[in-house]
């Protein structure tokens, strides 16, 4: 097969890989031969030029009809998007992602710093550990968190590690600063986040550790990932300030004030189950 060139969502141009798009299949879990199925419709329907956007609706929508579970996965990416549009949903998100790791948290803290105040996303404490963290969130394909924001989030933690060291018993103690977004980070962002001792956590990085390795873990899926909600009814129980699969199996009652009808809640929760490794 000659190369063919497609566009993706920042404008750059790169050869399709077949190998990426079933590495990307296999790491959602789909079977052999859906991932055979799905390898040869989008090679016979490529095109110069043609979107990774296209070749990701047409692997969701394969997907979809066979394994929503798998397809609920696979469009990871696009329902953390589909958080927004603003950013609090998502701190909420992180705010959990760091209570399924042992801590305790406060979302959007006041914070005084020797210079000024900071609003500080997500506050985590484990122990003698106290983290402050500072969510990023891209509600837009192909933008990614550079190094502009890595350093504008250690200038925030050396303004309120100032104001601690200076007042110890007044001032907010934290020994770690971490910065989470959902897409993914420049190299100069990471570089100059492992180069002041920052914990960076991104889309696919850490390597092995990414935020999207992170959610699987812990089966911490938004409910924007479910295939068998509308975008309207997901937005609706977003705004009701449900924001993981797992919150909306405590109590599926809710599911009848965003218009979701009773037939369907079976639907539903056997596709949470399967999501989030509940079985």
């Amino acid at each position: 097969m000659s190369t063919i060139l497609i566009t993706k969502a920042s404008g750059e141009r790169e050869p399709f890989s077949e190998m990426k798009l079933r590495r990307s299949l296999q790491r959602v879990g789909a079977n052999p031969a859906l991932i055979e199925t799905i390898a040869a419709r989008i090679e016979s329907e490529l095109k110069e030029g043609m979107k990774t956007s296209d070749i990701y609706r047409m692997a969701f929508a394969l997907l979809r009809k066979k394994e929503r579970p798998v397809a609920a996965r696979y469009s990871l990416k696009n329902a953390l998007m589909e958080l927004g549009p603003t950013g609090r949903p998502f701190e909420r998100f992180v705010g959990e992602l760091l209570k399924s790791e042992g801590f305790e948290t406060q979302i959007a803290r006041i914070v005084q710093g020797v210079c000024v105040k900071h609003e500080v996303d997500v506050v985590g404490t484990k122990s003698d550990r106290h983290i402050m963290v500072e969510c990023k969130f891209h509600n837009r394909p192909g933008l990614r968190s550079d190094v502009k924001i890595a350093l504008y989030v250690q200038a925030r933690f050396e303004d309120i590690e100032r104001e601690w060291k200076k007042r110890p018993e007044h001032g907010e103690k934290f020994h770690e600063v971490w910065l989470v977004t959902n897409t993914k980070l420049t190299s100069d962002a990471t570089d100059y986040a492992k180069c002041v001792g920052m914990t960076a956590i991104g889309w696919s990085y850490p390597h092995g550790d990414g935020l999207e390795t992170r959610i699987d873990k812990h089966g911490l899926h938004p409910i924007t990932c479910l295939t068998s909600l509308s975008g309207s009814q997901k937005r609706q129980l977003v705004e009701r300030d449900i924001i993981l699969c797992v919150e909306l199996l405590k109590d599926l009652s809710v599911l009848q004030h965003v218009g979701v009808s009773q037939s369907k809640v079976a639907a539903i929760t056997e596709e949470i189950i399967h999501l989030c490794h509940l079985t």
